[in-house]
């Protein structure tokens, strides 16, 4: 179940406390940089496994300037896709919002 799916549930069932919605994760999205890591390491001109070549990276930046990652590998070379792995690499950053949100929102209502 994605993170749309679950909020239309969310809303079916009228839970209306204070929460952290999918929407609140993208406004709270300054920006997000996504690589490649073997074509990093290669335009660096540092040593590198080829396994790297298969592995990519999200770094999310918050509207405070702190900082998720997320990321994608593949087991094999011949299902590397860079569009798809981009697609996972920040998804997975995401994922890793909504407990800091979460915690953040419960610290603002214990105040």
């Amino acid at each position: 179940m994605n993170d749309q799916a679950i909020e239309q549930e969310i809303q079916d069932k009228g839970l209306t406390a204070p929460r952290v919605t999918p929407a609140d994760i993208e406004a709270n999205i300054a920006g997000y940089n996504i690589f490649n890591v073997g074509t990093a390491m290669r335009e660096s001109n540092v040593p590198y496994s080829p396994a790297l070549d298969l592995l990519t990276i999200c770094v999310i930046t918050t509207r405070n300037g702190f900082t998720v990652t997320g990321e994608s590998a593949c087991a094999s070379p011949e299902n590397f896709d860079q569009e798809l792995g981009s697609k996972i690499a920040l998804d997975n950053a995401k994922q890793k919002l909504w407990p800091l949100m979460g915690y953040a929102l419960k610290e603002r209502l214990s105040a």
